[in-house]
C-alpha cells in the first residue's frame, strides 16, 4: 500500500473557507463563453459588457478588448446583475449566490455580508443592481439594500414582507432621494430617511406585475406587454402590447426598450424616436452616439448594422469533455454524466461540441436552431483525418448514434456526413459512450445497453461503418483508453473494470477480455482510468481511489488493487475513501491531477506521497468543485479544467519530461523581494535532475535533486538562511551526466 503525507492537505483545507482571498493568478485564463450578456454601460466610447461568467471591455475605436473573470479578479461565476457609473469607474457585480464583486480602478473586493432576512429560506440571487452616484440599490428575493461603495459595505435594508411572505424586488432604482422598486403586485417607492427599513412605510404607486425598472434624468419602468414613464406621481404609458419586456435602459436622452428581437427607442418625454432589430433575442440594449448597441443571448454585444462585440470563446459555457489533439486543437463536448450515469441532457439548448482551432473556437450551425435531442458525451477528431470528427449522442430514438462530421476550413463550419446507428435502430438502441485510436489509428468506440449488456465498435474505413461487439459486463459503460496494446475500461454501473485485447487486429474472434471486480479489491462502480508513466493504473470508483502496478502484466493476473493509505496523528485512513474519483490525468513529470466530486481537484506527487496542490472553487478560479474532465498539455504543460459551468486553464510547471533536458527556464528572475517573496520555480529538467547552486566565488549554497522535471528553490542557503543579494549559479546534470544545463540567478535583497 502507498502512504501519503497530510500536511498539505489540512494546509489546502483551510484554504477552502477563506472567501475574500485573492484566488486569481497569471497561471490562469479563462475559456469562458462571452455570448450571453446580460447588461451594457458605455464609459467614453468604450462598451463595457455582463455576461454569464465574466465582464468585457471593448474600446470602440481601436478594437481593444479585456475580459475580467474568475480567472484573473473576480470571485465567482453565474452573475446574475451588473451596474457601473462610468464618473467613478466602478462596477457591481451580482451573482446567482448573492455575493457581490465591487470592481475599481484599485481591484476587486469580494463581498459575502450581503443582509439577509431572518426567516428567509428562498434564493439569494441578485436579481438587480443599480448605481447612483456612491450608492446602489440592491435587488433581491426578499427586497432591497442600500450599498455604500466608498466604504463598500451596506447601509440599510428593507425587507419586502407581509404576514410572514416575502415579495422579491425583481429591479429597483434610487431616483431623486426615492428608491423606486418593481414587484409583482406593484410600483413601491419609499424616501432614504430613517424609516426606510420598515415596509410597512413604503407606498404602492401603482399596482401591478412590474418586472423592469431604470432612471437617469427620467424614470420608466415596465411590465411584460407596457412600458411607463413616470412623471411627478403619474404614470404614463407609452407602448403597449409589446411581445414580451425584457429590459428597459435610460441613458441621458432615450428610453430603450428591449421587446425580444426588436428594440424601440423614445426620447425621456416618452415619445417614439425608431425601432430595429438585430435579428435575434437579446437580453438588453443601450445607445452609444446615435446606435443601438444589443446585449445578445448568443452573439455578444451586437450593433444594428450587425457588427459584433465580444471576446472569443465556445458557443455556451456547458462542457464536458475535452480532447486535445494536433498542437492546442481543442474538441470539447457538452453532454452530462449525473447520478452514477450517462444521461441524457435536458437541455433545450442541445449544445453538441465546440472546436478550437488553435486561434479561434468554431460552433457548427448544425447545432443551430436543431431541435436535437442532443448529448454529446464525447468528440473524437479521427487521428488519419482530423478534418473528420466522430461526436456520440447518447440519448434516446430516434436521434442515438454515432454521427460523423467534417470541417470546412473555407467556410469555418462542420458538415453533416453520416449516422451510424450501430446496427441497431429500435428501442433504446446502442448507445455510444467515448472514443479511442489505438497505435495504427483504428478507432473504438464504447457502447452502452448493446445487447444484455454493454458493447465495443470498431470503425471499419473499408466500409465507413462500425462493426459492434456485445461484452459481458453490465449495461453501462464509459469511455476507453488506449495503452500499451490494451483498451483500458472503467464500468460505472458495476465495481468491474475490463481490460480488452485486440491483439493489433480488426476482427473481434481473436480478442480476449480481462475483468477485475471486487474480488480484485475494487470497492464500488469504476469510473475513470489513467495510465502513468511508470506503468502503473489508477483508476477511480465512486468510493475511492485504486492502483494496480505493473498493469499491463498484472491485469491478466487476477491481481490485488491498492489502495493510498495515510497517516494522521498515527492513524491509517484511506486517501479518497467514499469519495467519487471523476477523473486522473498524469503529467509529464508523471505527476497526478485528482478530480473528487464536489471536493476539487488534488494535485498528487508521482508516488502519491505528497499532495503539491489542492485547487476548489473557493481558492482557485475552478467555476465549481465538480471538475468533469481534466487534460494536460503535455508540450506546454498547460492544464484544462473542464465543468459544467465553463472551462478554465492552469500553465502547471511541467511540460513532457524526458532523461535530457528541455528548455530550462527560472522565473522569477531577477528575484527582487519587494516584489516577490515566493520561491524560484526552475522548469525544463530532466526526469532526474542533480542541481547545483554556487555564489559567484563558487562557494555551494544549495543542492538537491529534483524529479519532477521542475525544481522550486526558496532561496536559502545550506544553513537555512536567505542567501545575500548576488548572482548565483546554477549546475545541472541528468542522472547519468550525459546532459548539461546551467542558468543564473540574480538575487537582490
Amino acid at each position: 500500500m502507498k502512504k501519503i503525507s497530510l500536511l498539505s492537505f489540512g494546509i489546502f483545507a483551510a484554504l477552502q473557507f477563506v472567501k475574500a482571498q485573492n484566488i486569481s493568478s497569471k497561471k490562469w485564463a479563462d475559456m469562458f463563453s462571452y455570448n450571453n450578456v446580460l447588461s451594457i454601460k458605455e464609459d467614453n466610447g468604450k462598451i463595457v459588457a455582463a455576461t454569464e461568467n465574466g465582464i468585457f471591455y471593448y474600446t470602440i475605436s481601436t478594437g481593444e478588448i479585456t475580459k475580467l473573470s474568475k480567472a484573473n479578479g473576480l470571485h465567482d461565476v453565474k452573475i446574475s446583475a451588473f451596474d457601473y457609473n462610468p464618473e467613478t469607474k466602478i462596477g457591481l457585480v451580482g451573482y446567482q449566490n448573492g455575493s457581490l464583486d465591487v470592481i475599481t480602478p484599485q481591484g476587486v473586493t469580494y463581498v459575502v455580508d450581503i443582509p439577509i432576512a431572518t426567516g428567509y429560506n428562498a434564493s439569494k440571487k441578485i436579481n438587480h443592481i443599480s448605481i447612483t452616484g456612491d450608492r446602489a440599490v440592491i435587488s433581491v428575493g426578499y427586497g432591497v439594500s442600500i450599498f455604500d461603495l466608498k466604504k463598500k459595505e451596506f447601509n440599510d435594508s428593507a425587507f419586502f414582507i407581509t404576514g410572514g411572505v416575502f415579495e422579491a424586488s425583481n429591479e429597483a432604482t434610487i431616483f431623486g432621494n426615492k428608491v423606486f422598486s418593481v414587484t409583482n403586485t406593484g410600483l413601491k417607492t419609499h424616501e432614504l430617511n430613517t424609516t426606510f427599513p420598515v415596509f410597512s412605510t413604503w407606498t404602492t404607486e401603482m399596482p401591478g406585475n412590474f418586472i423592469d425598472i431604470d432612471s437617469e434624468s427620467a424614470l420608466a419602468f415596465s411590465s411584460a406587454n407596457t412600458t411607463y414613464v413616470y412623471n411627478n406621481g403619474t404614470a404614463t404609458p407609452i407602448v403597449q402590447n409589446f411581445g414580451g419586456v425584457k429590459d428597459v435602459v435610460l441613458t441621458a436622452n432615450n428610453i430603450i426598450v428591449t421587446d425580444g428581437a426588436r428594440i424601440y427607442t423614445y426620447n425621456t418625454n416618452g415619445a417614439p424616436t425608431g425601432n430595429t432589430t438585430v435579428g435575434e433575442d437579446c437580453n438588453t440594449a443601450t445607445t452609444i452616439g446615435s446606435k443601438i448597441f444589443a446585449g445578445t443571448v448568443l452573439s455578444g454585444v451586437k450593433t444594428e448594422d450587425n457588427i459584433v462585440y465580444k471576446p472569443d470563446g465556445p458557443y455556451f459555457n456547458y462542457a464536458y469533455k475535452i480532447r486535445l489533439f494536433n498542437d492546442n486543437q481543442l474538441l470539447v463536448s457538452t453532454g452530462i454524466r449525473a447520478n452514477g450515469y450517462n444521461e441524457p441532457q435536458d437541455n433545450p439548448r442541445n449544445p453538441g461540441f465546440y472546436y478550437y482551432t488553435g486561434t479561434e473556437w468554431v460552433y457548427s450551425s448544425y447545432f443551430i436552431n436543431n431541435t436535437g435531442p442532443f448529448n454529446v458525451v464525447d468528440a473524437f477528431a479521427d487521428p488519419a483525418n482530423p478534418g473528420d470528427v466522430f461526436f456520440s449522442n447518447y440519448t434516446f430514438n430516434p436521434s442515438y448514434g454515432v454521427y460523423k462530421m467534417k470541417y470546412n476550413s473555407s467556410s469555418k463550419d462542420f458538415e453533416f456526413v453520416k449516422r451510424y446507428t450501430m446496427g441497431s435502430d429500435s428501442g433504446y438502441g446502442r448507445r455510444p459512450v467515448g472514443f479511442t485510436a489505438d497505435d495504427q489509428n483504428n478507432i473504438f468506440s464504447t457502447l452502452a445497453f448493446s445487447g444484455p449488456g454493454s458493447g465495443l465498435a470498431f470503425y471499419d474505413r473499408a466500409t465507413d461503418d462500425f462493426l459492434v461487439k456485445d461484452l459481458n459486463t453490465s449495461a453501462g459503460i464509459q469511455y476507453p483508453v488506449f495503452n500499451n496494446d490494451l483498451l483500458w475500461i472503467p464500468i460505472p454501473r458495476s465495481a468491474n473494470f475490463l481490460v480488452y485485447d485486440t491483439k493489433k487486429t480488426a476482427t473481434f474472434s481473436d480478442d480476449t477480455q480481462y475483468y477485475l471486480d471486487q474480488t480484485n479489491n475494487i470497492p464500488a462502480n469504476t469510473v475513470s482510468f489513467a495510465m502513468d508513466k511508470s506503468g502503473d493504473a489508477w483508476i477511480g470508483t465512486e468510493l475511492g481511489l485504486r492502483i494496480l502496478p505493473n498493469a499491463v502484466s498484472e491485469a491478466k493476473n487476477d491481481p490485488q488493487l491498492e489502495a493510498i493509505v495515510i497517516e494522521q496523528n498515527g492513524l491509517a485512513e484511506e486517501l479518497f475513501r467514499d469519495s467519487t474519483i471523476l477523473q486522473v490525468e498524469v503529467d509529464g513529470g508523471n505527476q497526478k491531477w485528482i478530480s473528487v466530486e464536489d471536493g476539487g481537484v488534488y494535485y498528487l506527487s508521482a508516488s502519491g506521497e505528497q499532495t503539491i496542490m489542492h485547487f476548489t472553487k473557493d481558492n482557485s478560479p475552478l467555476p465549481t468543485n465538480t471538475v468533469t474532465d481534466i487534460k494536460v498539455d503535455k508540450k506546454t504543460g498547460k492544464v484544462y479544467f473542464v465543468t459544467f459551468d465553463g472551462i478554465v486553464t492552469y500553465q502547471g510547471n511541467v511540460a513532457d519530461v524526458t532523461s535530457n533536458f528541455g528548455n530550462v527556464l527560472v522565473y522569477p528572475n531577477p528575484v527582487v523581494y519587494s516584489q516577490f517573496k515566493g520561491n524560484v520555480t526552475i522548469k525544463g529538467l530532466a526526469e532526474k535532475t542533480n542541481i547545483r547552486i554556487t555564489d559567484a566565488a563558487g562557494n555551494l549554497v544549495h543542492s538537491a535533486v529534483a524529479r519532477t522535471g521542475y525544481y522550486e528553490w526558496n532561496l536559502n542557503n545550506l544553513k537555512g538562511k536567505r542567501v545575500a543579494s548576488g548572482i548565483y549559479f546554477v549546475l545541472m546534470t541528468n542522472e547519468d551526466g550525459s546532459d548539461k544545463a546551467t542558468a543564473k540567478i540574480a538575487v537582490v535583497n
